[in-house]
């Protein structure tokens, strides 16, 4: 449960930031123009079903669905035009899709029996972990999820090479009395679902707002500049982080104002070799050897391109008048001065003054 004072507050098991956004919002109602609703469940599981029976539902709504077999309880989370937006966006088989429809509006009794089941999931999860180890099998229950019936459970696990649970299955069914599924996942897809604080401080992304996963690859770093350090770059699921791929349109965008390869530069006081390059800043820096006392300095993107053309006529420049002189920085934080003269003890002073009355009245 997130805090009052921060901008994501979210429940235990369903996050709100993983509604979408309904840009529809203030023009007319649109739900007659489409039957198709997304309802979401435990996580980010999510789901499209039809509303053949034409009920007024709007988001927020908690409705009893068909699935195969018996039914299960979730949220609307969208309706009319921008469910069918979303079902066009996600679904890349339309004509594939397993259509169910939505029941009716849970009443209080499927209310209280969907909230039975969800007591049940972390009694089950631990079981269901200790059962594993039993079988000596090698893998992990990421998470366990009741149906709204009561009568079907799902099991996300996640194991690295293929597993033979179908004696693990039996023990289950026997164990829980309910039917089982068994869902492998991955690392990405464990963390949405368990959720976390990242390294920046805030919500996991996977477990807030992210519903669908892209590979991440080494190569996103590398092309924004930073540090190949696999400890810095992989994110609480021990993957590369989302993250990275967020600015790499940017950094993308930036890097084609560069020279298609930072070649080092011929000047006066010898060959400046590459050091660094800040893309957004369009700066480069370079360090020569027997010049600046070994200390890398920074040139513009557009001295360095000024540079190469003279290069490329035979010509080597003086790097001085590119190089912008350092200037100690201004301190704005002064206050006035301060008297630092040492004060006197007042005995010694009351002394002197004994002594130089004296003195005065000898006289």
């Amino acid at each position: 449960m997130g805090c009052n004072g921060c901008t994501i507050n979210i429940e235990h098991d369903r996050p709100e930031m993983l509604s979408s956004y309904d840009w529809l919002n203030d023009l007319p109602d649109t739900s007659h123009l489409s039957n198709i609703v997304e309802v979401r469940f435990k996580g980010t599981r999510k789901e499209f079903f039809r509303n053949e029976d034409h009920l007024s539902l709007k988001v927020g709504d908690l409705v009893v669905v068909a699935c195969s077999p018996g039914h299960d309880v979730g949220y609307v989370t969208l309706t009319g035009t921008l469910a069918r937006k979303q079902f066009e966006r996600k679904i890349k088989k339309q004509e594939r899709y397993s259509w169910h429809k939505i029941y009716r509006k849970a009443s209080d009794t499927d209310a209280a029996k969907w909230e039975a089941a969800k007591k049940r999931e972390y009694a089950v999860m631990v079981r269901s972990r200790q059962i594993a180890a039993e079988l000596k099998l090698n893998m992990k229950i990421g998470d366990v999820e009741f149906r709204g019936d009561n009568a079907k459970a799902i099991f996300y696990y996640i194991a690295d090479d293929r597993v033979d649970f179908r004696e693990l299955i039996k023990r289950y069914a026997r164990e829980f009395q309910v039917k089982i599924e068994m869902k492998q996942i991955g690392a990405r897809q464990e963390a949405g679902r368990v959720g976390g604080i990242g390294s920046c401080g805030r919500e996991l992304c996977c477990s807030t707002w992210r519903t669908d996963f892209s590979s991440v690859t080494s190569d996103a770093a590398v092309k924004q500049g930073l540090s190949p350090n696999a400890e810095k770059m992989a994110g609480r699921c021990g993957k590369l982080k989302c993250c990275l791929m967020y600015e790499l349109d940017t950094y993308m965008e930036a890097q084609e104002d560069f020279p298609y390869e930072l070649l080092n530069l011929e000047t006066e006081k010898g060959l400046a070799k590459h050091f660094k390059t800040e893309i957004l800043n369009k700066k480069i820096w370079y360090t020569l050897e027997n010049a600046y006392g070994g200390k890398p300095f920074v040139l513009d993107l557009k001295d360095v391109k000024a540079i190469i053309q003279l290069n490329k006529r035979g010509e080597k420049p003086a790097l001085s008048k590119y190089i912008e002189k350092e200037t100690a920085p201004k301190n704005e934080m002064s206050v006035g001065t301060a008297n630092i003269e040492p004060k006197e003890d007042p005995k010694k002073v009351k002394a002197r003054r004994k002594v130089k009355l004296k003195r005065t009245i000898r006289r």
